[in-house]
């Protein structure tokens, strides 16, 4: 009977192992401990913010520019970030980045415990929220794999996206409950709290275990170089412009779910919460699939992007709440399973020396086309709704699907002629 059981089991040990199989690095474990913290922290700011904001104004096309400032540095500085990441330690240049995110924190808790905040304030510091994570984003994107290697590179990508989903599930329904008890303040100051985890734990890696990456020498040209690099690179352009498609009008949840809330249902913050943790409950369940059976490449990405796509049509049509929230999890799987496959992606087909580079325009397509589609996604949610705002994320993610598939069916007739 004990021989049975063990033989029942051995399939589902072996799915357990293969989804987890990043967490057998030590030093990725310290890493996933701190960022847990840490992110939980950054969705309570998130959910603060913009609250925050519709407080002080009202206005869903304040939201936009807030969110839009908070990118702006991504969208004109992001690839000399990538540059930057090539050249220096990934790790210590992490530590000084996050430091600097604690400190912008404290400030805007302060700002808005003592009654002084004013809409200028939070203008000015989610554009200097913005500038460190211009430059944070290709450093820690590139370090992943420093810590793992290519063979678990995909599985850590993938749980990495499940670690900031669950921080998605409990970090706004933390946030409800902080805001009701002890106002929106308190998320900002538990938030700058929350970093000292991520710098311990980047601090506490054992460097003797990386395999890090030559430092790029400084030379002229690199930025020109790394473009150049990419542009005749199919397996880096095509999913880098699926990305800039989907990033610029489907991933403007920030400005369109607020307004979902509290217009469309007539919610306040909790609801805007929950519909926030659903999707980190559908994202948890996408990224945990994708660690274990997901696969990379152009394919893959057309097909996610595809699910997206249909997904956010489904929720911009609901009826009422509780489909909204069922819509809202199925957004979540689709797309951490679309960022997880574009991301794993671009890291195994760029060159060591490149990397950098190359995640940093996927950063730049990600966040930096956020100034672009978030005003957008402002004025249409103003104009004709916050359905409207999930249907223009989901006309992109279809049409970024149709130009991944084009060049996806164009690469196969290349392969069959040059066959015969």
């Amino acid at each position: 009977m004990t021989t049975l059981a063990a033989r029942a089991a051995a399939p589902l040990t072996a799915l357990r192992r293969q989804t987890f199989a990043a967490l057998s690095n030590p030093n990725y474990r310290r890493y996933v401990s701190g960022q847990a913290v840490s992110l939980v922290g950054t969705w309570m700011q998130s959910i603060a913010q913009s609250w925050l904001v519709l407080q002080l104004t009202g206005s869903a096309t304040a939201l936009g520019v807030v969110i839009a400032l908070q990118t702006l540095p991504t969208l004109v500085l992001g690839p000399y970030a990538g540059v930057v990441a090539d050249r220096f330690d990934k790790r210590r240049l992490m530590i000084g980045l996050q430091s600097g995110m604690g400190v912008l924190a404290l400030l805007l808790g302060v700002l808005t415990i003592t009654g002084t905040v004013t809409l200028w304030h939070v203008y000015v510091l989610a554009f200097l929220l913005g500038m460190n994570n211009c430059f944070e984003n290709p450093a820690r994107q590139s370090f992943i794999l420093e810590m793992v290697g290519p063979d678990d590179l995909r599985n850590a990508v993938s749980l990495n996206s499940v670690l900031v989903n669950v921080a998605r599930a409990v970090g706004p329904a933390i946030a409800g409950i902080v805001i009701a008890l002890g106002g929106i303040g308190l998320c900002f100051l538990l938030n700058a709290v929350s970093f000292v985890a991520v710098v311990a734990s980047l601090a506490r890696l054992d460097v003797s275990r990386l395999s890090r990456s030559v430092p790029t020498p400084r030379a002229p040209g690199q930025l020109r170089e790394g473009l150049a690099y990419v542009r005749r690179t199919p397996e880096l352009a095509v999913p880098l412009l699926m990305m800039a498609l989907v990033g610029c009008l489907a991933y403007e949840f920030q400005v369109v779910l607020p307004v979902f809330a509290q217009q469309t249902f007539a919610g306040d913050a909790s609801t805007y919460g929950f519909l926030t943790a659903a999707m980190g409950v559908g994202a948890v369940v996408g990224g945990l699939y994708v660690a274990a059976r997901g696969r990379t490449g152009l394919h893959a990405l057309v097909v996610a992007a595809t699910l997206f796509g249909l997904a956010m049509v489904a929720t911009a049509l609901a009826p009422n709440l509780p489909v909204a929230l069922v819509g809202m999890g199925l957004i979540g799987a689709f797309s951490v399973a679309f960022l997880s496959t574009g991301n794993s992606t671009l890291q195994l087909a760029a060159d060591p020396q490149m990397r950098g580079r190359v995640m940093a325009l996927w950063a730049v397509a990600f966040l930096g086309s956020t100034p672009i589609g978030g005003p957008i996604a402002g004025v249409v949610v103003q104009s004709f709704g916050s359905r409207a705002g999930l249907m223009l994320g989901a006309v992109a993610c279809l049409l970024a699907a149709a130009l991944g598939s084009v060049v996806a069916r164009r690469s196969r007739v290349g392969r069959a002629e040059v066959l015969r």
